[in-house]
């Protein structure tokens, strides 16, 4: 797999059947090692070992419905109360970060409506933080830190 623009972490894989299997530790399996999944486990990694996030207020691949339309948000991190704070997309190394992926995430967070957007694909990273009370969206330069994001919340 391709070198991502995450720290590097000790990933436990195995093969099935000729697949790859990567462990999920929010999870608690073992899933299929594509390249989005890649991407997903280096974000969950780094927001758990390098941002203080509880692994147990993190939920991967959360249904949402839309429009009628089942769909699945790729990272969904809660506070302390089960509120939704931050919506993480993932995409695999070689899609490009472009409009249709932050309308993607969009859409998903008008159900969840958190208040922190990630859109990643390993390699470049976006977060957008919604202030409710001004009515403002801006980006910040980095993903906070889970401290931060809960006194801005």
């Amino acid at each position: 797999m391709i070198t991502l623009n995450f720290p590097t972490f000790d990933v436990r894989t195995r093969k099935q059947n000729k697949r790859t299997l990567i462990f999920d530790g929010v999870r608690k399996k073992y899933v299929v090692l594509t390249a989005e999944e890649w991407v997903r486990q280096h974000l969950i990694h780094y927001l758990i070992n390098e941002k203080g996030y509880p692994a147990s207020l993190i939920s991967v691949e959360t249904p949402l419905k839309y429009a009628r339309v089942d769909k699945r948000s790729d990272v969904l991190v809660y506070d302390r109360n089960g509120k939704p704070l931050m919506l993480a997309e993932c995409k695999a190394p070689e899609v490009a970060i472009s409009r249709k992926v932050f309308e993607q995430v969009a859409i998903y967070n008008l159900v969840i409506s958190a208040h922190c957007i990630v859109v990643t694909n390993g390699l470049q990273h976006f977060c957008l933080m919604t202030d409710i009370e001004n009515s403002e969206t801006y980006f910040l330069n980095e993903l906070p830190d889970y401290g931060k994001l809960i006194t801005k919340n």
